[in-house]
């Protein structure tokens, strides 16, 4: 069944999504390395950083911290492709 025209998507909103989803995409294996990467190593890296156990550290302070870094990566690129594109919002 055909699109009708007032549909069918633009070829800038096309590669706008295509963008979106190559960046999601992207986030989501660092995501996915940085949560399940160095936790599954994390029983190896046996060795005490200011008396606690250095896993521990990676866990408590260096996860959450690549997770706000993938949140502002994303947000900050994703209103570089939709000024790229021409969906930004205007300001007030």
């Amino acid at each position: 069944m055909p699109v009708p025209p007032y549909f069918a998507p633009s070829a800038s909103r096309r590669a706008h999504w295509h963008g979106n989803l190559r960046l999601t995409a992207g986030l989501l294996l660092t995501w996915l390395a940085v949560t399940f990467g160095v936790s599954f190593f994390a029983r190896e890296l046996n060795f005490n950083f200011f008396g606690w156990p250095f896993s521990f550290w990676v866990a408590a302070q260096g996860a959450p911290a690549v997770y706000v870094l993938i949140v502002w990566r994303y947000a900050h690129r994703m209103a570089q492709l939709d000024e790229q594109h021409g969906l930004d919002e205007p300001e007030e």
